[in-house]
């Protein structure tokens, strides 16, 4: 467990086929930004896991290749120097539709603490392999715990809100209980609002 966090972080998360590349600033309060490589038939979003985040807007900045955006269940295929918004608490996944790499910037505004939300699931990607299902979904109890420690910044699609704090926050402990852990911890809110605007 940990709440380091260091700028310059690559983390390949081998499920999805994934790249985080972390390299702008961390902590900050305003907006999160950081890149992402999808390898081809490479998703985003929790294996294509239709998702939502109710704290902030989320925005995509396609640098290269294609990619398939599905809000709200219609789907729009975007090429390079193309954009899509994601307004906050709109179900959506994104994934690569072309036939090689692709790459893109993904920012959070507000940043809430997405940047750690994200590599922590990267990480235990890395370093407990065995909590993830061969197509790399996470163990129901990992879900609870992450989403229970870093409330408000993901929730799944077609389940309301209340009813997933309520059963993740029962969870969470049982998840601990059996062994399972963060990699990386969210910082204290005096901590993240100190951390404002750091590169560190």
């Amino acid at each position: 467990m940990s709440t380091e966090f260091a700028r310059g972080t690559r983390l390949h998360n081998a499920f999805n086929k994934e790249t985080f590349v972390f390299s702008g600033l961390l902590d900050n309060r305003d907006v999160a930004r950081f890149g992402v490589t999808l390898e081809k038939d490479g998703s985003g979003g929790g294996n294509a896991l239709v998702h939502l985040h109710p704290g902030a807007d989320e925005h995509f900045a396609v640098k290269s290749g294609r990619i398939k955006f599905v809000v709200d269940g219609r789907e729009q295929l975007v090429d390079a120097g193309g954009s899509v918004t994601v307004p906050r608490g709109r179900p959506h996944y994104f994934a690569n539709a072309g036939d090689g790499n692709a790459e893109l910037e993904v920012s959070f505004t507000p940043a809430q603490q997405h940047l750690r939300f994200f590599a922590n699931f990267a990480t235990l990607t890395v370093k407990q392999p065995a909590w993830f299902s061969r197509a790399g979904d996470p163990n129901f109890l990992l879900i609870a715990l992450v989403l229970h420690t870093y409330r408000d910044h993901l929730y799944l699609a077609g389940v309301p809100i209340w009813l997933q704090k309520l059963l993740f926050a029962m969870l969470a402990p049982v998840a601990r209980l059996v062994g399972y852990r963060m990699a990386i911890e969210p910082l204290s809110e005096a901590l993240a609002g100190a951390g404002s605007g750091s590169n560190a």
